[in-house]
């Protein structure tokens, strides 16, 4: 999905978000769902109030990040909210793990 097109998405759905620099950053005072979105752009990153439901994600760009107050629910992970996933360590926020997987690019679509 191109960046235009994710603007115009988060225009629809009433979200609201600001552009600074390169990134765009969601601050939407609720939850948001991306459904049925498969994939977004490089360099969104969450600050929004509540949950966020990227249930038909197939893929998350390096750029990303969750900064959000409640849980992430990511519909490729087998437990499908990162604060359930069996692959947590104990000790360590889901949320930052989850970010640094992210920053290390292993949920790029390599295709």
């Amino acid at each position: 999905m191109t960046r235009e097109e994710f603007i115009k998405y988060l225009k629809k759905e009433g979200y609201r978000y600001r552009i600074l620099g390169d990134r765009i950053i969601i601050e939407h005072p609720f939850g948001i769902s991306l459904f049925p979105l498969t994939t977004i752009p490089d360099n969104v990153h969450f600050n929004n109030i509540g949950h966020v439901d990227l249930e038909s994600l197939t893929t998350i760009p390096k750029g990303t990040r969750f900064n959000n107050t409640l849980d992430v629910y990511v519909g490729f992970l087998h437990d499908k909210w990162i604060s359930k996933w069996k692959g947590n360590i104990e000790g360590i926020s889901p949320k930052k793990l989850f970010n640094q997987m992210i920053s290390l690019g292993l949920f790029e679509n390599k295709r």
